[in-house]
C-alpha cells in the first residue's frame, strides 16, 4: 500500500521511542501521549488518525494520505524550508 505512494520501506524497521530519542528530538508527532517523556522544551504535535488495523484498504489509503498531509505541512512550517 505504501509502495503505491512510492515509499520504499526495504530498510525500515520500528524504532523504540526511548527517553534518549525524545530528548534528542525537536518535535514529537503522532500523539505518543503517556508513552513519551514529556519535556517542556519540546514541541508535541498530536495527529489523531484512524487506526488502520482491520479496516478496508480505502480507509488505510486515507490514513496514509492524511499522515502525508501532516508531514508536508510540518516540513513547510520549519525554518529554512
Amino acid at each position: 500500500m505504501l509502495s503505491e505512494a512510492e515509499v520504499d520501506l526495504m530498510d525500515a524497521f520500528p524504532k523504540p521511542l526511548t527517553d534518549e530519542v525524545v530528548q534528542a528530538a525537536d518535535i514529537i508527532t503522532m500523539g505518543c501521549g503517556e508513552a513519551c517523556l514529556l519535556l517542556p522544551s519540546r514541541r508535541y504535535l498530536d495527529w489523531p488518525v484512524t487506526d488502520p488495523d482491520r479496516t478496508p484498504i480505502a480507509v488505510v489509503r486515507g490514513v496514509r494520505d492524511e499522515i502525508d498531509a501532516h508531514i508536508t505541512e510540518l516540513l513547510a512550517s520549519l525554518p529554512g524550508t
